[in-house]
């Protein structure tokens, strides 16, 4: 078998391979010798048929057959020989096949050029404080008042700001199309409330009617009530109120198994604590995924990036799925939705080839048991058998990439360890050499 090794860029090769007539003329009577036995044509009785009849009538299949058991086979040889790992299945092109004749043709891939990530001591992460201020617990208290809040009903007094009004309303816009709600309930000084409405309102008792005006400004966010003069009519139908719980132990025990306020707070604290953490963590992943993607000196292999771009799509439709929403309804325009992941996708990839790259060079391992606890875990949150999940994972040749993302975690906290911390933020510290 002859080859030809082309080195188009940095990462995009071809292999022009040539396998010998003999080798080609024998896979061909090999399958011609099987649509033989399956073979009925008039005038010949089963398995009977002559070969040469066979290949004549069943050329095109037969030639299909060859190409696809000849030519994946040439290709893992010529990779093999040569050391190459292609990052994606190579494309074909450029087939010629004949019988009597070499059987030559084009394979296409992209690899991932060897690389140094650098010192990594020369990485600088930003050490950021995790702590949480009394003025963060008080916020947090505060919304769970708000959460838990009570309505009552107002009676005997008019319609003050921070009331829940319940409104039959009618809209007119200038063409005279009217928006009629029986019952809407307005909360007044909320934020979206049409500009000036809430003064029209307060002050109006249970049975009250009023028709009135709203300018609505050019800047308005609607585009169809922007820079027009929306007429209303309302009937106040009913007045309620958000009651707040006072701040004490029966708040506490009111929202959780809390013997006091004090044991609430305590909870709130922790849990803000462990949030913060995590924030600082990611935080902290960031910086360390931005100057590892800086470190590649090669134009990124373009496979990868399109895959990275279709997973960011596949898991932002599953997030619509899990809320219910069909993502085919959702009114997103996504060939937009998924280029504007591409440099997000670049930083991805560029920083998983550098951790990749660590691994390799560190000889980081992943033991068995690890792969195990990892499985063991992810059963236990979806409620099944770690036997199960791994029936699948091996089915679905997912195990492998369990234990990779297991490799680069590693890479990451060998990365963390080695890189100096700075109170600085990293953007400012020196670049990496």
């Amino acid at each position: 078998m002859k080859t030809a090794f082309t080195d188009v860029t940095d990462t995009q090769k071809t292999l022009t391979i040539e396998i010998p007539a003999d080798r080609v003329d024998a896979e061909i009577d090999r399958i011609a010798r099987g649509y033989m036995k399956q073979a009925r044509l008039p005038g010949f009785r089963p398995g009977k048929v002559p070969q040469a009849l066979v290949k004549q009538r069943f050329r095109d299949q037969i030639l299909h057959d060859v190409m696809h058991g000849l030519i994946p086979r040439a290709v893992d040889e010529a990779l093999q020989a040569r050391g190459i790992e292609p990052v994606e299945t190579p494309s074909i092109r450029d087939v010629d096949l004949a019988e009597g004749r070499p059987l030559t043709f084009t394979a296409g891939f992209e690899t991932v050029p060897p690389f140094d990530p650098g010192d990594l001591s020369s990485i600088t992460l930003q050490r950021r404080s995790a702590h949480v201020t009394d003025e963060a617990v008080d916020q947090m208290l505060q919304r769970l008042r708000e959460r838990t809040a009570k309505e009552e009903v107002i009676d005997g007094r008019p319609v003050a700001d921070g009331d829940m009004v319940v409104l039959e309303l009618d809209r007119t816009g200038p063409d005279g199309t009217v928006d009629h709600h029986e019952e809407a309930s307005i909360q007044l000084g909320a934020p979206g409330n049409p500009p000036g409405f809430d003064a029209e309102i307060i002050g109006l008792r249970e049975g009250d009617a009023k028709t009135f005006s709203v300018r609505f400004p050019g800047s308005y966010p609607v585009a169809e009530l922007a820079d027009t003069d929306q007429r209303y009519a309302v009937n106040v139908k009913g007045i309620r109120r958000r009651v707040l719980a006072d701040l004490d132990d029966e708040f506490a025990k009111d929202v959780g198994a809390f013997d006091s306020l004090a044991a609430l707070r305590d909870r709130v604290r922790a849990d803000l604590e462990e949030e913060a953490r995590d924030t600082v963590k990611r935080q902290m992943r960031a910086d360390l995924f931005r100057q590892l993607a800086e470190r590649i000196p090669f134009e990124l292999p373009a496979s990868l990036v399109e895959r990275e771009m279709d997973r960011r799509v596949e898991e932002f439709a599953r997030q619509l799925m899990s809320q219910n929403v069909d993502p085919r309804q959702a009114g997103i325009d996504w060939a937009q939705f998924r280029e504007a992941q591409r440099e997000a996708a670049r930083g991805a990839v560029a920083s998983t080839l550098a951790l990749d790259e660590i691994a390799r060079r560190e000889q980081i391992t992943v033991p068995p048991a690890d792969v195990d606890k990892e499985i063991e875990q992810f059963a236990a949150r979806a409620g099944r058998t770690p036997a199960a999940l791994r029936a699948q994972l091996e089915k679905e040749g997912g195990i492998s990439r369990l234990h990779a993302g297991l490799r680069r975690e590693k890479a990451v906290d060998l990365a963390v360890s080695r890189a100096k911390m700075t109170s600085e933020p990293a953007e400012n510290a020196p670049a990496a050499p």
